[in-house]
């Protein structure tokens, strides 16, 4: 997400900031390559030349001009900007009642599985949500929605078959929704390739019927200048309360996502950030600019970590660790969880520094591989590494589809990394008799 922008915002803020004293020419040259560096991510041009101007008007002031350290000033402008660019502070839904939320977009932005991410997400909060599959241009939509309620655990609504008034069936969804203990109703909507008069025309009186709390349309980050142009369209027409941007996982670019809340005025409310049902999450502007400017998002860090790790495991697993007993089965397990937390990428995206590195990433093919190898042992294997002769070594390269020297890279890896906590654990225990030392041992 942003890897081309951030990547190039963060060498002309690298250059600003070894220079002692910053003249006026110096920030013009910075914000000219700062400029080139937005419209190049497809930020929408008169989108990206007022925020310059912005940044332009309070970096050449007398106090950034003459700070002790006027590099970094500039950058806590530009962080300052790009934050109210993305809309300052996170917008919360409208839920009070009925507490509708209408999705509306394109044919193929990921609305229908928006629908069920976001009941997923309000269930988890405590909520009851209810989905709606409205979208009668397309049966698939609906027996897709269906499908992911059943995952998610949602009640859901299903028209009649053969059913093409929009209208109607709204009316014989609020009639089932009274039926129903749900709290929070989410309504999957029609979509086209294109915006027409005919959609439009349809919306318009499926939301006067539904007077619905929330009008989000989900548009697809990796649109670019066109999901500028939709959400103009769609906003006009509708009235749009926000904005879910879906596949920031896969834009490198993402200039619609700076462009879409400075045009239509709304918040971006959501973001998808994976194809599966629990990668998506409460859009917060200023950890999207702190992480686009290589400062990292250990805020998001944290609160994924809470969610996907057990306290009580990672305790018990630190021990292990430091009295050498740690296994395979362990190893397992930690794998597992960190699985949990999403793509190891994403997550080391969020760590300050780590996306200065340049050209770095993760091969998760190689990471399934070694966790095929593991997984082809026996829970005897797991448990006595020792075990592992030549003949079983062998069966086991078979069973995960690897080579023989794959899985003796893997255990040579492994017996290194218990020798090494093992040496941790004895140096600790030495330092425990030495006098004054007890920091020294962590």
């Amino acid at each position: 997400m942003f890897s081309q922008l951030s990547d190039k915002l963060q060498d002309i803020f690298k250059d600003l900031r070894g220079h002692g004293t910053i003249s006026e020419r110096n920030v013009n040259d910075a914000l000219r390559q700062v400029r080139l560096a937005l419209l190049e991510a497809d930020v929408h041009f008169q989108v990206a030349k007022d925020f310059i101007a912005r940044v332009k008007d309070r970096a050449l002031g007398q106090e950034v001009l003459r700070s002790v350290t006027p590099g970094q000033q500039i950058v806590k402008i530009f962080y300052d900007e790009l934050t109210q660019l993305l809309g300052a502070d996170a917008a919360p839904l409208d839920l009070s009642k009925p507490a509708r939320i209408m999705l509306v977009g394109l044919h193929g932005s990921g609305k229908t599985t928006s629908a069920a991410k976001l009941a997923r997400l309000l269930k988890k909060q405590g909520r009851a949500p209810l989905l709606f599959p409205l979208d009668l241009q397309r049966p698939a939509a609906i027996d897709q929605l269906i499908t992911l309620a059943k995952q998610v655990g949602v009640p859901v609504f299903s028209p009649e078959k053969g059913q093409t008034d929009l209208v109607a069936a709204g009316k014989d969804a609020l009639r089932w929704a009274d039926s129903q203990h749900g709290n929070v109703q989410i309504f999957d909507t029609a979509g086209r390739l294109e915006i027409d008069e005919v959609l439009v025309g349809e919306l318009k009186r499926l939301k006067d019927l539904l007077q619905p709390n929330e009008v989000l349309l989900v548009c697809d980050a990796a649109t670019g200048q066109q999901a500028v142009n939709v959400a103009t369209h769609f906003h006009d027409a509708l009235g749009l309360t926000g904005l879910i941007l879906t596949k920031l996982d896969g834009d490198a670019r993402g200039g619609a996502a700076l462009s879409m809340r400075e045009v239509t005025k709304q918040p971006i409310k959501f973001a998808g950030v994976g194809e599966k049902l629990d990668q998506f999450e409460p859009f917060y502007p200023e950890r999207l600019a702190s992480r686009i400017l290589g400062m990292g998002d250990v805020v998001s860090l944290v609160e994924r970590a809470a969610e996907a790790i057990d306290e009580e495991e990672a305790a018990r697993m630190e021990k292990k660790l430091r009295t050498a007993s740690f296994d395979f089965n362990d190893f397992l397990a930690q794998f597992k969880m960190l699985r949990r937390m999403g793509p190891l990428e994403n997550i080391l995206g969020m760590l300050p520094g780590m996306s200065n590195l340049k050209g770095f990433s993760v091969d998760d093919k190689q990471l399934k591989r070694v966790e095929a190898i593991v997984l082809s042992m026996t829970p005897g294997e797991r448990k006595n590494p020792g075990i592992l002769n030549a003949r079983r070594r062998q069966r086991i390269a078979r069973g995960s589809g690897t080579t023989v020297a794959e899985v003796n890279t893997l255990l040579q890896r492994f017996s290194q990394m218990r020798k090494l906590m093992k040496n941790m654990g004895q140096l600790k225990k030495m330092l425990a008799r030495v006098p004054g030392s007890e920091t020294l041992g962590g």
